[in-house]
């Protein structure tokens, strides 16, 4: 029993050893998943493992860093982990770093580059072996440090043209066009396109899409008819909002929201506004969402495949990761959105 105020030992790899009857090594082979490959027997094996299981014992990470020169820790840095976009791609990628031996450390940026310089540099100090990471805006000057100091490092859904790092995101334009086409293909000929204020590339080329389909349609591009929402604005005054932008553009018969938040918005402006989906105003939004399946009478999306976006963001992250592995030529991609149609348009 332990008198008051005496700290338990915790237990080592020596004295695991000890107690099972081998050398220290075969325990860290055994626990590095090594022993055959070192002709250790099943038999030793297993008397290894029945000793750690019994006694709880758990390697000291920074031990094990020291000696393999890995925490088997990467870092996931997104927007908002209460985003369903990256709540979902969070998901697909634990999964897959968990078929590579890898742990996650989460955390989120909030759209903060400050917040963002931070969280990096914490990563650091904990030794993760590489970063995921969706960039805020202002954030350049950091993916460049990681890149000086040689830290494996992938950008997801978006990037910085002057930065040459390693990305994968949806092909932006190209979902947009997708929408756009089919409004203008169903006869709409007034759309309005609602999107973030902000400076983020896969924002910007959403816009040129949308800019980019009218013009090859021979429509008018109207600035009256695109609105630019603040990234924090208030719910309240969002829903005012969208409602002036529409009672501002008489005759506006399709609108296209930019992101799934905001297309959300969008519902609760259009049904405050007492019209319908899609006899008053037709609707598309880009990134799906549950509400948008849920919703009658289900709205149209240029869905984002999230599973390819996280699995190749992986499968990028590990090409740095083994350096026995050559050089990935193709290390920026852009994948394709799937064109939802539901009933909204």
């Amino acid at each position: 029993m332990k008198e008051k105020g005496q700290e338990i030992k915790r237990l080592s790899l020596k004295d695991v050893a000890r107690m099972a009857g081998v050398a220290p090594s075969t325990v860290s082979f055994v626990l590095n998943g090594k022993a055959r490959q070192m002709r250790i027997s099943d038999e030793l094996a297993e008397k290894v493992l029945a000793v750690v299981k019994k006694t709880g014992y758990t390697p000291h990470s920074v031990a094990v860093n020291l000696r393999t020169g890995q925490s088997k820790t990467l870092g996931l840095m997104v927007e908002s982990i209460s985003g369903s976009f990256f709540a979902a791609l969070a998901r697909v990628i634990e999964s897959e770093a968990d078929k590579y031996g890898y742990n996650i450390v989460y955390c989120s940026t909030e759209n903060n580059p400050q917040k963002g310089g931070d969280l990096i540099r914490m990563l650091g100090r904990q030794q993760v072996d590489g970063y995921l990471i969706t960039p805020a805006p202002g954030m350049e000057k950091d993916i460049q440090q990681l890149q000086a100091h040689k830290r494996p490092v992938v950008l997801m859904d978006s990037y910085f043209p002057e930065v040459s790092v390693p990305y994968v995101l949806i092909d932006n334009a190209g979902g947009v066009k997708q929408g756009i086409k089919h409004l203008v293909g169903k006869g709409y000929k007034k759309i309005g396109f609602v999107t973030v204020d902000m400076e983020l590339v896969q924002i910007q080329q959403r816009l040129q899409g949308y800019k980019d389909t009218l013009r090859d349609n021979d429509m008018p591009v109207r600035n009256k008819q695109i609105l630019r929402l603040s990234y924090n604005i208030p719910r309240e005054e969002a829903v005012k909002t969208i409602q002036d932008f529409i009672k501002d553009n008489k005759g506006m018969d399709a609108i296209f929201f930019s992101t799934n938040y905001l297309g959300i918005l969008g519902l609760e402006s259009i049904a405050g506004l007492g019209l319908r989906i899609p006899h008053d105003m037709a609707m598309i939004c880009f990134d799906d969402h549950d509400i948008f399946r849920l919703y009658p009478p289900g709205i149209t999306v240029v869905q984002q495949p999230i599973e390819e976006i996280a699995k190749t963001a992986m499968t990028l992250l590990m090409n740095q990761l083994d350096k026995s592995k050559p050089a990935t030529r193709k290390n920026q991609v852009e994948v394709p959105g799937k064109f939802i149609q539901r009933g909204s348009a």
